[in-house]
């Protein structure tokens, strides 16, 4: 192990890897909070994982991360070291479990058919040459894969099937995206092939993510002295060569002023690289959200940069260039009327809090919702109830207004939604009582975009002395992206392996070394 104890940390970006890379340089690596900085250009922590608003503007979420208990070993990890802030005698970890052990998921209405029928979910809808699509994909190594889309390994069949409907909402998969990454997904979440139709192995926090985690982290993180600069961007770092061993000074922009800080012989540097919420922008009840298309946020300009400045750092354009396919959109409804809350309670036999994503299989924009235990944010009244959702084919045009999702106002979604649902009765007065706040999202879905096995780069690349790669564009072979577990595990890399710790990180949960989740996915699988 490396002596820290006049080292520095520069970490680039506050989301959840940064967050935790802080913990763990604190927690194993014994460097002192106040020699450790994080730069973000935003005036918020959390990255991802957000929550804002009031019940009277209304809340917003962009996304909801879920987890599970046998797959997020890393993020357990982490979170366990950490006091939640409603009772520092507790962890964090040990808030989430306990809210997991009172409110399980256990999803009565997973799918929603075109006449507002509850589908049979339990029947997947396989038949005998899906299974065998299926088993084929599974046992194909990664190099033959290749760069093939999910519809090049499938027949239509597949993609009409209940199991393809449920699978695709529950994780954002596009037929058009990598392959490798369905196969990574299937193999990580073995264990879910049986649970699929009530999402029972789905945990969650108390509140949004932003609450639960996101502030507990920063507030331990703070009173350790940790730094916390924001309103600061960081566009370059110099090298000390043309093949980027060593990080010598962080350039950026802070509040206007550009700034240059220079890194010593023993400090480090973890960057943050890639955005999937970069350029988000919202909506509101009478206005659809902007589509950003020309990088305005800095994570990908950041990594572009450094991509033409050294080797080993990958192609960002490989997740970047394709906004089209990479965008979709979320909303959050804020109602002050238990109207719609409990008629869907009626209708699905889910309390809020219990179900899971409810998706109309047969809606044009392939919207899902989902309805969390209230409160579902930090001084949320009593009274007050949130829904979230989301649609994947935004540019379709509605079954009910007629418009794409991306070019409808909050309360034009809200009226698909009421549509879908066959509450037309409750139309007015839920219009009248609710909130809706759109987000668009250029690049929500993009580390599933097909690639090469050098798109992306390793968290330490090739000869890299004193920095390392964070994020959901790294390269971590078996582990899948667009999961919070994903970054939480490259920050572990990024620091053990700077360090030169020994401690081990948490082995990636294969459910087919289980004999009997392998049993019970295959048989799941056969029917």
């Amino acid at each position: 192990m490396k002596t820290l104890d006049d080292s520095k940390a520069y970490l680039v970006g506050a989301g959840i890897a940064s967050l935790s890379a802080a913990v763990l340089l604190i927690r194993d690596g014994g460097l002192r909070g106040p020699n450790i900085h994080i730069l973000e250009e935003l005036e918020v922590a959390g990255g991802a994982l957000d929550g804002s608003g009031d019940p009277v503007r209304g809340y917003v979420t962009r996304g909801g991360r879920m987890w599970t208990e046998e797959a997020y070993v890393c993020l357990w990890d982490v979170l366990d070291s950490v006091p939640s802030l409603a009772d520092p005698a507790r962890s964090i970890k040990d808030d989430v479990w306990a809210f997991n052990a009172a409110w399980r998921s256990d999803a009565h209405a997973r799918l929603i058919g075109r006449n507002h029928e509850i589908l049979d979910a339990t029947d997947l809808g396989f038949d005998l040459h899906d299974r065998l699509e299926l088993m084929r994909l599974l046992a194909t190594p990664e190099r033959v894969i290749g760069t093939k889309r999910i519809e090049d390994c499938f027949s239509a069949h597949f993609f009409k099937t209940n199991f393809w409907a449920m699978w695709r909402t529950t994780f954002a998969f596009q037929n058009w995206h990598s392959a490798i990454e369905l196969k990574r997904y299937m193999l990580r979440f073995l264990q879910e092939f049986p649970r699929i139709h009530t999402l029972a192995g789905v945990r969650r926090s108390a509140l949004n993510q932003y609450d639960s985690i996101i502030r507990p982290l920063e507030r331990w993180l703070a009173d350790q002295g940790v730094r916390f600069e924001y309103g600061t961007r960081v566009t370059d770092v110099d090298f000390n060569d043309t093949e980027g061993h060593r990080i010598t000074a962080i350039r950026g922009m802070r509040r206007g002023q550009e700034f240059s800080c220079a890194l010593g012989l023993h400090d480090l540097a973890l960057l943050t690289i890639g955005s999937m919420t970069a350029d988000s922008r919202t909506g509101d009840d009478d206005h659809p959200p902007a589509l950003v298309r020309d990088k305005a946020d800095g994570a990908w300009t950041l990594w572009e940069t450094l991509a033409r400045k050294a080797p080993g750092f990958g192609r960002p354009s490989a997740f970047s260039g394709n906004i089209d396919e990479s965008k979709w959109e979320s909303f959050t409804l804020t109602m002050r009327s238990p109207m719609l809350v409990r008629r869907i309670e009626k209708f699905s036999g889910n309390a809020p809090g219990t179900g899971g994503l409810m998706t109309f299989k047969d809606s044009a924009w392939l919207m899902s919702i989902v309805v969390p235990h209230p409160p579902h944010f930090a001084g949320q009244p009593d009274g007050v109830y949130t829904l979230w959702g989301y649609g994947l084919f935004i540019d379709q045009p509605g079954d009910h207004v007629g418009k794409p999702m991306a070019q409808c106002s909050g309360q034009e979604i809200l009226t698909e939604l009421i549509h879908q649902l066959g509450f037309a009765d409750l139309l007015d007065e839920v219009r009248r009582t609710s909130t809706v706040i759109p987000v668009l999202m250029p690049y929500i879905t993009s580390e599933f975009s097909r690639r090469d096995v050098a798109d992306r780069p390793l968290v330490i690349p090739p000869g890299a002395q004193n920095y390392a790669l964070l994020g959901q564009y790294v390269e971590v072979p078996e582990d899948v992206v667009f999961t919070v577990e994903y970054s939480v595990r490259t920050a572990m890399h990024g620091v053990y392996g700077l360090l030169g710790l020994t401690r081990e990180i948490p082995p990636i949960y294969h459910g087919i070394a289980d004999p009997k989740v392998a049993f019970e996915a295959l048989k799941t699988l056969l029917g």
